[in-house]
């Protein structure tokens, strides 16, 4: 029952530190711990751009230039040619632009003591306004801003029923933001609650063991064992979750460019 109310605390302390705390000034006017681990992604970022550029070559040379080459193909042919389309140049810079600052700021978040700028629904909010104004503003140039509003309803059908579903698409449209920003934010949160839970769970078992060493404390620790390989295991489950997230947030956004540039919807 005692260790069961220590698991209970802990888990409660735990998901207290995902809280938005203010490391400068206060919640209303300063810098919270997520907006600083944000301003530190936003430099990694500029670093791997910059020398990315400066190192690459006609034929790529080393892991690093190898591996940002590598994403950047994936994402050129799987999200831009492959969803997008013909007008693929246009919106790739944007797409790989937020793919790989979502990507930096997952997989900074993996790291022990460091908080992920996508784990504050502040963040993700943003992050999707982002995407929301990129591809309503691609609707306008492609159609022209009442043509844009226009290719909410479908052609073909008659008034009124042509008025009701216009309504449908525009709730819809504001809506993809909001799922977008929920989606990634949650996905992130849940995903460091889990671990720091079950890193809790091993330490609990083997505490005992390190504050005295005996046979029977020892035997108690087994189950630390076990912990810790599910811990492991989640833990590589989410780097494969942080990529994985920003693939569908940048998926979705070329989704979304997509159908705003089409002649119908």
């Amino acid at each position: 029952m005692e260790a069961f109310e220590k698991l209970s605390g802990e888990i409660q302390h735990l998901v207290s530190e995902f809280s938005s705390i203010p490391v400068l000034g206060d919640l209303s006017l300063g810098l919270t711990q997520y907006s600083f681990w944000l301003l530190i992604a936003t430099v990694v970022f500029a670093i791997v751009v910059f020398t990315f550029v400066k190192k690459q070559t006609l034929v790529p040379h080393g892991i690093f230039v190898n591996g940002v080459e590598w994403l950047v193909e994936y994402v050129e042919n799987d999200v831009a040619k492959g969803v997008v389309g013909t007008n693929w140049r246009r919106h790739f810079p944007f797409l790989m632009t937020i793919f790989l600052f979502i990507l930096i700021n997952n997989i900074i978040g993996l790291i022990p003591g460091m908080k992920p700028g996508t784990g504050a629904i502040g963040c993700t909010a943003v992050l999707a306004l982002c995407s929301f104004m990129y591809f309503v503003y691609q609707g306008c140039r492609a159609h022209g801003v009442w043509g844009y509003i226009k290719s909410l309803a479908p052609a073909g059908v008659m008034f009124p029923m042509n008025l009701f579903v216009w309504v449908i698409e525009v709730f819809s449209l504001l809506l993809r933001p909001i799922t977008l920003a929920i989606r990634l934010f949650c996905n992130m949160f849940a995903g460091h609650i889990v671990m720091g839970s079950f890193a809790i769970m091993a330490s609990l078992f083997m505490e005992p063991l390190i504050e005295h060493l005996s046979a029977l404390n020892a035997v108690q620790a087994l189950p630390t064992l076990a912990w810790m390989a599910i811990l492991i295991i989640i833990y590589l489950v989410e780097f494969i979750v942080a990529f994985v997230q920003a693939y569908v947030f940048t998926v979705l956004s070329a989704v979304y460019i997509q159908i705003a540039e089409a002649d119908e919807h």
